[in-house]
């Protein structure tokens, strides 16, 4: 019998049989995925292509990808983006990859900068720049400072506005937490999306979040209340009055951050904003 030719249709519906063996968690969208990236198409154009005839090149660079994704990394290091309030952002293993859960927070402080003239807001901890790009994309006006501890990720954030045609509305500054802003600096709108989750749940991750994604974007402290905390009260000092503060947190972390919030009467009895399962996501409040 003639061996059947690797038509890019049975490269999918295989690969697509092994990921679900081990276990992957999105064995279809994953082979699409990095078989356009093999193929150098948009994912869609495989839907017309699934009769063609895989190269060799392209055959040998999708069995590699393949087997990087059954051995935990995520698909958006193994094709280098992933989209983010429908922006592809450039990702690498110096950023964490961004969240649909955190696009929560970008349509919220939307919504808020509407309210406002001439607005400036602080991203701290911007990581890849999503939230930073994101903002500065769907609103003209609003002026962006955004601060991230790692040299690293900052070159990513910086590709991702220059991509974008951002660079100029946004600017980018290595700092621990607020430690390079001026003590006289205030903003009428400051978000994070800090580390939160707790040192000791860190082993207990799943495979590719724990031993790929960077241990500083995730790591909280005890608890994973140790950056929110510090955030929470350096954060005082620099919200305009009536200015707002926007904080992601993780599903358990409410109840704690409120206690926290409520410590510091200038700052607003904090509402939260649940995420699209129904989860506390976004603690809001506003200096009084």
């Amino acid at each position: 019998m003639t061996e059947q030719p690797w038509t890019l249709g049975r490269l999918l519906d295989w690969t697509t049989e092994f990921f679900t063996a081990k276990g992957v968690e999105y064995p279809r969208l994953d082979a699409e995925v990095l078989l356009a990236h093999a193929v150098g198409c948009p994912r869609i154009k495989l839907y017309t292509a699934f009769d063609e005839i895989a190269s060799e090149q392209v055959r040998q660079q999708f069995r590699t990808l393949v087997q990087q994704r059954v051995d935990g990394c995520p698909v958006a290091y193994l094709v280098g983006y992933k989209e983010f309030f429908s922006i592809p952002m450039i990702v690498n293993q110096s950023v964490l990859i961004p969240r649909p859960d955190t696009e929560i927070l970008v349509m919220e402080a939307l919504r808020l900068l509407k309210t406002m003239n001439q607005p400036t807001l602080l991203d701290v901890g911007t990581g890849s720049g999503a939230i930073a790009v994101a903002l500065a994309k769907n609103h003209a006006a609003v002026s962006i400072t955004a601060l991230d501890c790692s040299v690293d990720a900052l070159a990513v954030a910086k590709l991702n506005a220059q991509k974008q045609g951002l660079e100029d509305r946004i600017q980018f500054i290595e700092s621990e937490l607020f430690q390079k802003i001026p003590p006289g600096a205030v903003f009428d709108l400051i978000v994070s999306n800090p580390p939160y989750i707790p040192t000791e749940a860190l082993p207990h991750l799943p495979v590719g979040v724990r031993d790929f994604e960077p241990r500083v974007a995730l790591d909280g402290g005890p608890g994973g209340f140790q950056v929110i905390a510090s955030l929470i009260n350096q954060a005082r000092d620099h919200l305009k009055k009536g200015g707002y503060l926007l904080v992601e947190i993780g599903v358990a972390q409410e109840q704690p951050v409120r206690e926290m919030i409520g410590q510091y009467p200038e700052l607003s009895s904090p509402c939260v904003i649940q995420d699209y399962s129904g989860h506390p996501r976004v603690l809001k409040t506003q200096k009084n």
